[in-house]
Order: structure tokens, then sequence, then C-alpha cells
């Protein structure tokens, strides 16, 4: 410990310099090398030794890490570095490759300013491989390349040099490609990856040797040389003379920028608040003179320490004893501590200027996402995820006793990974954990029995669907009780081009007033809808298309709250809506109030809206996951036969050599058992990869049966009811 509390130090005293910071993510599609590459730069800085760099894996330092072999959670280090006489700081993010866990790179995103994309030259661009670098592209992170593993090439591929050359300049293409179609449009050109600008390095983390066009140079070395020296094996002699680690910390610091440079463009995106303001210019120009002001990415359980905030700092100076506001809690806090993860450890230190990833200790009911700062000021854009939680169990304590524990557990791991879901069903006593997949759900599991010490028992895995709507219903007049209040409502569907633009992050729910419209009305939300739109909830709306109904300003909240409960649980199986409109058309409202509380006004609200889903062919969405299998071509009649026996659509079939790919889109209803299933089938040969591709239509044969079983589970009548039941 005494050995990582003096390189903390060295990193502290390096923070004040910051056209020397580099704050990276090292970003890739699961298995691909990334934990590897990072022990061989965390071996530059002396915490581990050089051999044993690419088999320790210093940043998976989680035991179920170190035992499935994969990475979970993102980890932090602040690495000191000299290079060419000059000492530079890397504060270096390791992320999660499983799909599982990309709710980790998303918010790793946002606090980097470049990242370091692996690929596996083997298996090419993966979907994740996208996903991640899309995520990137979005925070406007500056990407680099490194085509890792290349001895396979020549030891499983028996590739010759030429056709290795063809290998990584389709890699570099396919990248560059991903650049020109979602990179920022100022940098789609200048962030191309190419082998004379030096931002590409090829090589093999676990052997610890890479090598970039620029160190050939240095070298003298040519492509022969490396590939005779891979054909006999010779990995030693490259590791002395093209050493991993330092050919990649020379492209981090000549090709990844500083605070600096990056806050400029950076900032605008992520911030949107008076630019010209005080605070504004402090973040554009990283000022340690400012007002502090940081974001939120990670929160970390210390045992001793409570909740630690990891984050980066965008303006001002922190240090033990500074008053802060956080933005989601409304109240002021006093920091007990700042902080810098070096791995599994975390060591204190006095104090961090701006542009830096620092972690805050002391600051309770701190979330992933908030906005901590010394004044209130307008919060940074919320963090958007590019998957939802598809998968559910029912959890329950063993021992009644442990039911507080149990909820305190489950809501301090929600804390941790806001992309797992927690809800309490106040009707039923279940609790439910909502998470990304089977995988995502044994974790956390894992840690609520293990960490958290609690005897539980789950429920098999159960699919979340959603409830849309792809018609437009009458007219429809709602009474409430005493039928003083009377609602007259139509349903509609929502464009998809807005449901897709609320998907993908275009579109924040939590904006306002002239912004928000523009943002609708660009999506292709009508204009006069958008400007009428009372409430967004979850990719649903509220339009109030009345006219001088007098008492409405009155119950506007109420109203909002029962069209808000109506989408949290549809009419079909009480699952949440998607791309439901709901049009206010005329009201009349009762002039006293006692006449016109919650409980006359939800269901005079609720009602009709059901009424109108049913009327408007209310249906059933189920999610779907993109499946990608690597297998020797002899299996591919197995493959697409196990896949189509659960309902997947075969999209795309791929041969190169003997390595077929099959790329599909299967229910994630369908997924579960696949594992086993496709080992058996390929003699475990194949591997298999799959993304969220997100929700359509369930089967129109398949809609009662799955309805029927969704409402008899939570304990509702098996029929579901219609129209006509609600306008009674």
């Amino acid at each position: 410990m005494a050995r990582k509390e003096n390189i903390a130090e060295a990193a502290s005293k390096l923070m004040q310099n910051r056209q020397n910071i580099r704050n990276i993510g090292i970003v890739a599609h699961v298995d691909h090398g990334k934990t590897t590459l990072s022990d061989s730069l965390v071996a530059l800085a002396g915490l581990i030794s050089q051999e044993l760099a690419g088999e320790q894996r210093v940043l998976d330092y989680d035991e179920q890490e170190q035992q499935r072999g994969i990475t979970i959670k993102a980890a932090n280090i602040s690495i000191p570095y000299t290079y060419e006489g000059s000492p530079y700081l890397i504060n270096l993010i390791d992320t999660p490759g499983h799909v599982d866990f990309g709710g980790h790179v998303t918010r790793a995103m946002r606090a980097v300013d470049g990242c370091i994309i692996v690929i596996d030259c083997v298996e090419g661009i993966m979907p994740q491989t996208e996903t991640v670098l899309r995520q990137a592209l979005k925070e406007k992170v500056k990407p680099v390349l490194f085509i890792n593993k290349i001895d396979r090439l020549i030891n499983e591929l028996k590739l010759d040099q030429t056709q290795m050359q063809q290998r990584f300049l389709k890699i570099i293409n396919g990248v560059n490609k991903l650049i020109t179609s979602f990179g920022p449009a100022e940098f789609k050109e200048p962030w191309q990856i190419d082998v004379l600008k030096g931002n590409v390095a090829f090589g093999t983390a676990f052997n610890k040797w890479a090598v970039s066009g620029k160190q050939m140079k240095k070298s003298g070395m040519t492509f022969k040389d490396i590939y005779q020296a891979c054909v006999d094996g010779n990995h030693k002699d490259l590791q002395g003379k093209i050493p991993l680690g330092s050919v990649m910390m020379d492209m981090i610091i000549n090709h990844l920028p500083n605070p600096l440079i990056s806050q400029k463009y950076r900032v605008p995106v992520i911030w949107h608040g008076d630019l010209e303001s005080p605070l504004g210019q402090s973040m554009l120009n990283v000022d340690p003179a400012g007002k502090a002001c940081f974001m939120v990415t990670a929160i970390q359980m210390d045992p001793h320490a409570g909740e630690v905030a990891v984050g980066r700092l965008y303006s001002g100076t922190l240090k033990k004893g500074s008053d802060l506001y956080l933005a989601a809690q409304f109240k002021k806090e006093k920091l007990q501590g700042v902080a810098v993860y070096m791995g599994a450890d975390r060591v204190t230190i006095d104090e961090v200027p701006a542009g830096n990833i620092i972690a805050l200790v002391g600051l309770k009911e701190v979330y992933s996402g908030e906005t901590v700062s010394e004044d209130v000021v307008t919060p940074f854009e919320q963090i958007k995820h590019h998957s939802v939680p598809v998968v559910t169990k029912s959890i329950e304590a063993k021992n009644p006793r442990d039911l507080v524990k149990l909820v305190d557990a489950m809501k301090k791991l929600a804390k941790m990974d806001p992309t797992m879901k927690v809800e309490i069903n106040q009707d039923t006593g279940e609790h439910l954990i909502s998470g990304m997949g089977e995988l995502h759900l044994e974790i956390i599991e894992y840690k609520l029995k293990n960490e958290q010490g609690v005897d539980i028992v789950t429920s098999p895995p159960i699919v979340v669907y959603q409830e849309s709507v792809f018609g437009n219903s009458p007219e429809l007049e709602g009474k409430s009780p005493n039928k003083h209040n009377k609602f007259k409502i139509e349903v509609r569907p929502v464009e998809q081009s807005v449901i897709d633009a609320i998907n993908d992050g275009t579109i924040d729910e939590h904006k306002k007033g002239k912004e928000l419209i523009e943002l609708l009305i660009k999506a292709g939300l009508p204009r006069d809808e958008a400007k009428s739109v009372m409430k967004l909830h979850n990719g649903n709306f509220f339009i109030d298309w009345t006219k001088g109904v007098q008492y409405l300003t009155d119950i506007k909240e109420t109203i909002i709250s029962a069209f808000e409960e109506a989408m949290d649980h549809g009419p079909l199986a009480k699952e949440k809506c998607i791309g439901v409109k709901v049009v206010l058309t005329d009201a009349s409202i009762h002039v006293d109030p006692a006449h016109r509380g919650p409980a006359q006004l939800f269901p005079a609200i609720k009602r009709p809206i059901y009424a109108g889903m049913l009327l408007a062919k209310c249906t059933l969405l189920e999610p779907k996951q993109k499946l990608v299998v690597n297998s020797p071509s002899d299996y591919l009649g197995n493959i697409t036969t196990k896949v189509q026996g659960r309902r997947g659509q075969i999209e795309n079939i791929e041969q190169e050599g003997e390595i077929v790919t099959v790329t599909a889109k299967v229910p994630v209803s369908e997924m579960f058992g696949f594992a086993n299933e496709i080992r058996g089938a390929t003699q475990g040969r194949a591997a298999w990869y799959y993304e969220y591709a997100g929700y359509e239509r369930l089967n129109p044969d398949l809609q009662l049966k799955v309805q029927t079983q969704i409402r008899k589970r939570k304990g509702e009548p098996e029929n579901a009811p219609t129209a006509k039941d609600f306008l009674e």
C-alpha cells in the first residue's frame, strides 16, 4: 500500500499541470484484451512488475471478475509517466466489454476525453465494439485504435504478410466508417484512423509488444521482421525492442487531447448552461480558480467511508471541507475528503484541481449522473444509457427478519449501478430487480448474498414487455365518480421518428420550454402538438388541446400524475407503455376544490385513457437482441436451425475462410438456455455475442398467451378488460 501512496502522491502533484494530463478510457468488445492491455500501462507506474503484466489483470480486482475472467465494472487508476523528459499523468478507466455491463461504459465516457478502442484482429469489429465507439463519439471522446492478438493471424489462421495487412486495413476502414457515420460533424475527418498519422497500433497485449508507424521508424524494424519474430515465437525479443506500454503511451500522449483542448468542445455538449457566465468560462478554460463543478459518473461503496462518488472535475479546486451543493438533492453537504483510485485501493490526497478524474468521500445520498458544485448551477445533461433492463426476477429474503436489510441492500446496489432497476410492488409485496440480461442479474444476486449478507430466494427470470398503440381512438369522455368533472380524451400513436429520438437520447425528457419544442418538431412531432405538450413521460405524451377551460391550471399536477400512473401500468398486462399520445380535447371541472380531489380526478383520466388505448389497437411489444454467432462453417445448418427454432430472424450470413458469421434478431424471451444449446449444436466451437436491439411488436398469435401469463403472474384476472369495462 505504501508504494501506491507514493504513486498517488506523485499523481497529485502532476494534477496541477493541465497541459500534461490525459483522461482516457479503454473500450472494446468482451474478451478483446482491454484489461490485459491495462496491465502493461499500470506496470509503467511501477504498481506491478512487467513480468506479471498481462496475467495479473490488476484492474479486475472484484472477486466475481477474477472468477469469471471478465470485467464487470469500470476501474480507475492514475498513472504518472515520464515521456521524453516531461512528466505526464494518465487518468485511466478500464471498462467492461460484456453487453450486460454497457452502462459502465456509457458513464465512463462522460469522464474521459479520449479512448483506446481495442479490437481482436481475428474477430474484427463486433457488435459491442460498434456500440462503445458510438457512445464515445456521442460524448465527443476522441478514439485511437489498438489491433490486438495479431499473433493469432499467424498461428491460427496461417496468414501471410499481405493477408495480415489486408485484415488490418479492413478493420481500420471499418472503424473509419463508424467515425464518419456517428462522429461529431467537425471531427469526422480529423479523427480518422490512419497508420501514417500514428493513431493506430498493432500488437499482442498478452505478449506485451506493439508497433505503430512511428515506432517502426524509431526502432528500425520492418513489418517483415515483426512477422518473422511472430512465426518463430520470439516474443521476448519484440518486448525489448517495441514494448507495448511505451508504444501505447506514445500514442496516448501524442494523439489524445488534454483537458484544456477537450473541454472547449465537450462542455457545450454535456452542459447547457450559459457558456458566457463565469462558471461557463471556468469550465471551458479548465480554471482551477473558478467555482467547483463536478460530474458524478460512478458510485463505489466503501465499508468504512460509505458512498464514494467517482467522476470528473470540470472546474475549480476541491479539498477536504469544501461546501458542495448536490443538484438532485437540492441541499449542501461538506466534503470529507478527495482521493484517487489505484485499482482496488483509494488513496486520499490533499486537493484536486479541474481537469482530473477523482473520488469524493463523505457525500451522502449522491447519485450517478448528479452535478455537484459550490453554487446552485445548471446541471450537466443526463447520462443516457444505450440499453434498457429487459429481464426481471422476483426476489425475497429467505428470513422475513431480513426484509428491511434486503430493501436497503437493493437500493444501495441500484445506486452503484443505475442500469439495474428496483421495484417494490406495494400491492403484492413483491420485490423486483430488472437487469440487462441473465449475467447481470446473476452478479446482482451474488452481491446481495455475499457482499450485502442477505440470504435470498429468487424466481426464474421474467422478460419485461411494453405496451403501445398502433391506431387512433375516437374521442372518449371520462367522468369522475361524483359526475362533477368530465374530460374528453383521444389516444393516438407517437410518430416512430420521435420514439427513436427519445431512445437514442436526442430528446431529453427533462428539458422544458422552447428547447424541448424545437427538438420535438425536428424529430417529427406536428408543431401544434409539440407546442401543447403538458407532459412527456417515458416516451408517452400528454397533450393539452383545450381552449379556455376554467380551473384546469389548478388540477394540472393531479391529472398529470393520473396520466403517468396510466402509462406505468398499461391496460393489457400492467406493463409500462411507450409511444402513446394522449390528447385532452375538452374538460368540464367543478368550481369547488373539494369535488375535484385525486380520488375523483384519477379515475376520470385513467379510465378513458385505458379505453382509448384498447380501441387504438393496444399491443404488447417484446424486447429483441441482435445475436452474432461465429463458428466453423460445418455447423452453419445447426446454428440456423437453433436460431430459427427460437423465433429468430436470420439477417445475414457471411463466410471468410473456414469461419461463418450468422447475424440474427432473436426475442429475449427465447434466449434462456441458448448457451448450452448452441454449445451442443457446434461441439463447443461457436462463439456468440448479443446486444440489445430494441422493442418490436409481439407476434399476434402469441399476444393472448403472453398477456394471460403476465396477468396471472401479477395476480390480475386472466382475461384482460375491454374498452367497454372502462366506459361504464
